[in-house]
């Protein structure tokens, strides 16, 4: 059975398609691409095949989601270049949506009333959830007869009891409209949670682990009893540690304050927050690459954005340490936490009272245990595979 994975943005879709042996039930992606600038001029199509060396990149008039997966099945398909004979090889389709609110606590079978639910949670994701939707709508329209799979960003963390998701607000603000703690990133939280278990050794309802997924936006998550106990994103992503361009977590008082005393709107404070914080905002540089690199050379901007970048990660690992009573592991993924041994140690290195130490060599080499033998807490460095987890889920919803 061949599964396509696809991620739909406002102007982009990311897509990535597996062949499942069903024999020992094991994945083996077969090409990737992305259509680019969807709507707007100078519109493209990627295309890279896992036994092929480069990427294949073609200008193409892309004018809605519509056409642009239809270019995408055109293209597995091809003739020359293609991955399949036909699209009856395909088996289903797995959809990325951001936003599945309080309806989903698991990935779903789409169908009318999944649909409905991805539009009522539109409210908590506007810029997210619809055109999520419209890759979904575009598909059906397309091949109706496609079995499809939403897989929600929001679903591991609704395992969160109500002491960690609820705020202190009127509750009529949740009631009425919703306003809790959600968590974002839950597709890689969950993924490298079980992995994190599988290194251990141990049923991951056995352990206790803080999962740092850390890129140009990130967050942690606390599991505890195999599952989510708490995540550092809040209602939005905006709320939790610093991030390429958002602020993290702020003063609730701080955007009212600079809205009456600077006469800002809601859009340009929230515009200000999202698109203008984090480390650009300390050092005007919002990848952590070019924030190593200035520090090394001597640019204290960059030197203090890495320092408030590790600080405000620590406070939250700290927390959910004694949240849970304790951790058997801090397991770092995604660009950041992956590829940057530098940082991994300067975030573990106040964990020493937990009976924890980085093996240099090993955290260095990027192994996927980062610290010693005799270490009472694991560090882990654990590559996260979102694509590969959507693929899963809905291969094993469209066998059930």
């Amino acid at each position: 059975m061949k599964i396509l994975v696809l991620n739909s943005g406002s102007s982009s879709i990311k897509f990535k398609l597996y062949d499942v042996n069903e024999a020992d039930s094991q994945f083996h992606a077969m090409c990737e691409g992305q259509a680019d600038r969807i709507g707007i001029e100078g519109s493209t199509l990627t295309f890279e095949r896992a036994d092929a060396d480069g990427k294949d990149k073609q200008f193409i008039d892309l004018s809605n989601h519509k056409k642009a997966i239809d270019e995408i099945l055109k293209r597995l398909t091809d003739a020359e270049t293609g991955v399949l004979g036909s699209l009856e090889e395909l088996g289903g389709v797995g959809h990325r949506v951001v936003h599945g609110g309080e309806d989903f606590t698991a990935s779903a079978l789409i169908d009318r009333e999944v649909v409905k639910a991805i539009e009522r949670n539109s409210m908590l994701a506007p810029l997210h959830n619809p055109p999520n939707l419209m890759g979904i709508k575009a598909m059906s329209s397309l091949l109706p007869d496609m079995p499809q799979v939403a897989v929600f960003d929001t679903a591991v963390h609704q395992a969160m009891p109500k002491k960690a998701y609820m705020y202190a607000l009127p509750r009529a603000q949740y009631t009425n409209y919703k306003i809790r703690k959600y968590g974002f990133h839950g597709t890689s939280h969950g993924y490298v949670a079980r992995k994190a278990a599988e290194a251990l050794g141990r049923p991951l309802e056995e352990v206790k682990l803080v999962t740092c997924h850390l890129g140009n936006g990130g967050s942690l998550a606390a599991f505890m009893d195999g599952n989510s106990v708490d995540t550092s994103m809040g209602f939005t992503p905006l709320d939790g540690i610093i991030m390429g361009t958002r602020s993290g977590t702020l003063d609730p008082y701080v955007p009212l304050h600079i809205m009456e005393s600077q006469e800002l709107t809601p859009a340009q404070v929230s515009t200000m927050m999202n698109k203008q914080g984090g480390l650009l905002a300390i050092s005007g540089k919002s990848d952590m690459r070019d924030n190593v690199k200035g520090a090394e050379e001597g640019d204290k901007d960059c030197q203090l954005a890495i320092e408030m970048f590790c600080y405000s990660i620590q406070k939250f690992i700290g927390s959910y340490v004694a949240a849970m009573n304790g951790v058997d592991a801090i397991v770092f993924t995604a660009g950041v936490g992956e590829n940057n041994p530098m940082l991994r140690s300067k975030i573990l290195e106040n964990f020493g009272f937990l009976g924890l130490t980085v093996d240099a060599a090993r955290n260095n080499a990027n192994e996927t245990v980062i610290t010693t033998d005799d270490s009472k807490v694991a560090g882990l460095k654990i590559h996260t595979n979102e694509e590969l987890v959507i693929a899963l889920d809905t291969y094993n919803l469209i066998k059930k």
